[in-house]
């Protein structure tokens, strides 16, 4: 399949024709969405889950869906009868030719005072690739391509390190990457790269790779 990278937590991936949109929120390019079959949310964090453009693509693309957990889908589901999907933990399901399955319940810890939200990872077309939203979910499945939330308010370094180490996938690439600066990438990529254990890779938002 294609990989394509767009800003912050957001890719696109495209089979047979067929196009699957992760994590669209407000850092991600407008166009994030456009020719979407289906859509995946983790969470419902802004930087995930961009209501408005959600609305957009689902109006602009009849035949579109949407997969995600409770706390958005009560946000849209009424506007588009029968078009999006509730998921949690355990699921299995198939959007837009790509079988999923669902991993993972609640958000990292941002602060103890912080009440923690739900939060879902998915894993796609049996570990081919793997985005955990924002938490450090393990899946109980072989991955391929992990999508590595690189920087966030609710992570550090070493924990980005051992996650890498324990999930143990044959490449990681970088996302949720907007709050970090040019200037400090050098030093993720030195660190990750060589702590990780697993080849680790980045792209500019626009950029593909195949995996």
């Amino acid at each position: 399949m294609k990989l394509t990278k767009k800003s912050h937590a957001c890719v696109r991936l495209e089979k047979d024709g067929r196009t699957l949109v992760l994590d669209p929120g407000g850092f991600t390019e407008a166009d994030a969405t456009v020719g979407a079959d289906a859509i995946l949310v983790t969470h419902e964090h802004p930087d995930h889950f961009d209501e408005g453009r959600l609305r957009a693509c689902m109006e602009a693309g009849p035949a579109a869906e949407i997969w995600t957990l409770k706390s958005v889908a009560e946000r849209i589901s009424a506007a588009f009868p029968g078009r999006v999907h509730t998921v949690g933990h355990g699921d299995t399901f198939t959007a837009a030719g790509f079988d999923v399955q669902v991993h993972g319940e609640l958000h990292a810890v941002i602060h103890p005072d912080i009440p923690r939200i739900t939060n879902v990872g998915y894993l796609i077309d049996g570990g081919k690739v793997f985005h955990p939203g924002d938490a450090l979910t393990v899946p109980d499945h072989p991955v391929e391509t992990l999508l590595l939330p690189v920087m966030a308010p609710w992570s550090k370094i070493s924990e980005v390190i051992d996650y890498v180490r324990e999930v143990r996938p044959r490449r990681a690439y970088d996302i949720h990457d907007a709050l970090l600066t040019d200037l400090a990438r050098p030093i993720y990529d030195r660190q990750i790269g060589a702590l990780g254990g697993s080849e680790h890779l980045r792209l500019t938002p626009g950029e593909s790779a195949d995996v």
